[in-house]
């Protein structure tokens, strides 16, 4: 038996739990029911419901769905158009998403599926420190494609966002502090020569004192 503050009461009759349970205005929940004997506990039996369900709440607020976002490439695409497209699977990638890279050969294009392979191949080896291969290229009728992955989990990219975030910061603080510092010092100089210009304070001399003479 434990209490509604986490105690442990220890083994008592059921219909004694349940008598100190109503005392409290609480319910009597069944917690472990296959230990022997049973484990029960106090509770606020709504309110535990309550707070499971926002945890799951916000537990799928942080959840990303992972979807597979599809690239087509041409067997003829050229290098300025591969690289555009190599640029889109690897911004799939950073978001988290997995990559189908795909050729359709069309008409004679189906006596160059090597080729087609080639660029799937190609494209693998460019982006391979950014994904793995789920399935390397295969060939379905017209179709030939490839399925990337991300190499990095959702919980390892936010955190390298965050680190990078405080680097960021850090610096940014950093370059301010080094700012103000050279602001500082250009103010110094700039009073300096100033002081300098300034002519030195007379001397007043009291009404009525005597001038100094000489002395012999």
């Amino acid at each position: 038996m434990i209490g509604d503050e986490g105690e442990q009461i220890g083994i008592m009759p059921p219909f004694e739990a349940l008598k100190m349970a109503r005392g409290k205005n609480l319910d009597l929940v069944e917690i472990s029911p296959t230990a022997q004997p049973p484990v029960c506990r106090i509770m606020d039996y709504g309110k535990y419901l309550y707070q499971q369900e926002k945890k799951e709440r916000e537990a799928k607020k942080h959840q990303k769905t992972i979807t597979v976002k599809e690239v087509k490439f041409r067997i003829n695409v050229d290098d300025h158009d591969y690289d555009t497209k190599k640029n889109h699977v690897l911004r799939f990638l950073d978001e988290g998403d997995k990559v189908k890279a795909t050729i359709f050969f069309r008409g004679r294009e189906m006596t160059r599926t090597g080729l087609g392979r080639q660029i799937l191949e190609r494209l693998i080896k460019d982006v391979q420190d950014q994904s793995i291969v789920e399935f390397r290229p295969r060939q379905e009728g017209n179709t030939l494609h490839a399925i990337l992955a991300p190499k990095k989990s959702a919980m390892e990219r936010e955190k390298e966002k965050e680190k990078e975030a405080k680097q960021k910061a850090k610096q940014e603080k950093h370059e301010k502090q080094l700012q103000e510092k050279q602001l500082q010092e250009k103010i110094g100089e700039k009073i300096g020569p100033e002081k300098e210009k300034q002519p030195a304070p007379a001397v007043a001399v009291a009404a009525g004192a005597p001038n100094p003479t000489p002395q012999p």
